[in-house]
């Protein structure tokens, strides 16, 4: 045996070892990237705002990540169809006060959250925050 052929196993698990390391770095770098630049997207708003209708539905769905869903039927004519504006919320106690107001004429304050990267959060970029139901 040569002299070079005793060397080269501890030299091959040191560089397999650094490679395994490098890959976990690298898999380290991009999750933290991932979990950091949600944590902004979710607690940082692009915009918000407040939109009046009739609470047309409200829903608690999903398959693995359950979310709180909702329509506001917005009529600006009376006698014309309206539109519809699908919107989220993350508060138990929002959700509950908006389950009761269901069918009810209400004034809904938002944030909006634009590139949330997964529907886990919600399955629209508007979060209502409070619910006002009109008299």
């Amino acid at each position: 045996m040569s002299k070079n052929s005793l060397n080269s196993g501890p030299t091959r698990r040191s560089s397999r070892g650094g490679i395994v390391l490098a890959l976990l770095l690298v898999v380290a770098v991009v999750v933290a990237t991932f979990v950091l630049y949600t944590l902004f997207v979710l607690h940082w708003s692009y915009s918000d705002g407040e939109r009046a209708g009739i609470l047309q539905k409200f829903s608690h769905k999903g398959w693995v990540c359950k979310t709180w869903e909702g329509e506001l039927a917005m009529s600006i004519v009376p006698g014309v169809t309206p539109t519809i504006w699908d919107f989220s919320v993350r508060d138990r106690g929002v959700a509950e006060r908006m389950s009761a107001a269901v069918g009810k004429r209400v004034t809904l304050h938002y944030t909006e959250h634009r590139g949330v990267p997964t529907l886990c959060f919600a399955e629209t970029p508007y979060f209502v925050d409070s619910v006002r139901v009109a008299e």
